[in-house]
């Protein structure tokens, strides 16, 4: 700790805080020229958060002042989701997100490094103190006054560099994984389609196309149900109270994006007494039998359930239905995952679906799709490819993991001083030293 002398200030000292703009509702939609953040666009220990489909889109008239920029430090002021109040996140690219009302936007810094302040936002004495401050019953709200009282002691701007490139270091390695993984993904599903959808499969040259009820397929293909190869069972319906921080973790619909794949945050810790037959494993295939809207956007979106966090097993909620395959099956999950994915299930699932504000559709309905069954060949071959793929992407998911641990654990002690880094070479990068 010599030489590198802490000094203890609020972060009134540090910065300001600016509110965001109150857009309206009417200009609200699925689509427009611009994403409007919420705190719904927060990861709870920090972090930008990507929502696909569930974005907000704005097509109103919008303040320049109010269109965000890639770098600009955001925080959550509204607490939307349990821990989530005090949540910091860097705007990942310019001229796409506005600044909304519930969001403050950090700025006119005062010697304090602006990355090393995302990392200060998300450690626990500080999310904690703006915790404690906060006003609201059923939703908790914080204001600039309450964020400037928070306590803080930091190092000098070089050292706070330092700690913010070591950090950024780690972020850079996950989110570089991230997109590999997402090409992985993708390989797997253009795959699907080629050989699958649009008949481009190896050989397809020499094949003849005839007619049937699906249109024309190739000769020799046929049409079966799903029925003819898994089975369905629903997941339990389980008491909110029994959803606490320890516990087996559940599938439920935040697991499952839209379209498909497998969301690691949504899952949640269930202490409450479950049957053995609803127990889920790695590798399980699942989907959304239930849609909370009348979107339909999620319902028959299908996950494979991953390796992290599901090593002892876990459970799936009435939500969610998990498939066997039968034992001689000439299909296996992968590509029954695939032909869930495609989007031809998702259109008969919500088709099938009722209700007045939830959408949901019977499993034995399922059981009644209708799909062109390739030869068994053929079937083995992408079986084989596509879990070569996915094990290569949870490989990096597992890596990941490590990499998220090791920040979490070195992250408090940099930001403490525990950890020392004034006095070692580390390369800053421009975009971190800013």
């Amino acid at each position: 700790m010599n030489g590198n002398p802490r000094r203890s200030v609020k972060l009134g000292d540090l910065f300001a805080i600016k509110h965001g703009y109150a857009f309206k509702g009417e200009h609200f939609g699925t689509e427009g020229s611009h994403i409007l953040l919420t705190p719904g666009n927060f990861f709870d220990e920090g972090g930008f958060k990507k929502k696909g489909d569930k974005e907000k889109w704005y097509s109103g008239k919008i303040p320049e002042d109010y269109i965000l920029s890639r770098g600009d430090l955001i925080v959550a002021m509204t607490e939307q989701g349990e821990g989530l109040l005090g949540s910091a996140a860097i705007v990942p690219e310019s001229s796409r997100y506005l600044h909304n009302q519930r969001l403050g936007l950090i700025q006119n810094l005062n010697d304090v490094n602006k990355r090393f302040l995302y990392y200060l936002f998300n450690s626990h004495p500080v999310r904690q103190q703006i915790r404690a401050s906060c006003s609201g019953v059923k939703v908790r709200h914080t204001s600039p006054s309450r964020i400037y009282d928070v306590k803080v002691d930091i190092p000098p701007l070089p050292t706070q560099r330092k700690i913010a490139a070591v950090l950024t270091a780690y972020d850079d390695l996950i989110e570089n994984n991230l997109r590999r993984i997402k090409i992985l993904e993708e390989m797997a599903q253009n795959l699907y389609r080629e050989w699958f959808v649009k008949f481009r499969f190896p050989g397809h040259q020499r094949a003849r196309f005839v007619d049937s009820p699906l249109g024309r397929i190739p000769e020799g293909w046929k049409l079966k149900l799903l029925r003819d190869f898994i089975t369905v069972d629903k997941g339990i319906s389980y008491k909110g109270e029994f959803l606490t921080k320890d516990g087996i973790p559940m599938v439920n619909l935040k697991c499952i994006p839209p379209g498909g794949g497998f969301n690691r945050h949504g899952t949640k810790p269930y202490a409450g007494v479950h049957k053995s037959r609803h127990r889920v494993v790695s590798g399980d295939l699942v989907f959304a039998n239930t849609d909370l809207t009348q979107a339909g956007n999620i319902i028959g979106s299908p996950g494979l359930v991953p390796r992290c966090g599901f090593d002892q097993g876990g459970l799936a909620s009435h939500h969610i239905c998990i498939v066997s395959v039968g034992k001689h099956s000439p299909v296996g999950k992968m590509f029954l995952f695939h032909l869930l994915q495609s989007g031809g299930f998702r259109e008969f699932a919500k088709g099938c679906a009722s209700g007045t504000t939830v959408l949901g559709f019977r499993s034995d309905d399922a059981l009644a799709f209708e799909f062109v069954l390739p030869p068994q060949q053929l079937t083995e071959r992408f079986e084989q490819i596509a879990s070569d793929l996915y094990d290569l992407g949870e490989s990096l998911n597992d890596r990941n993991t490590t990499l998220r641990r090791t920040r979490d654990l070195l992250s408090p002690r940099l930001i403490s001083g525990e950890v020392d880094v004034s006095e070692l070479d580390i390369t800053v990068p421009v975009e971190v030293a800013a």
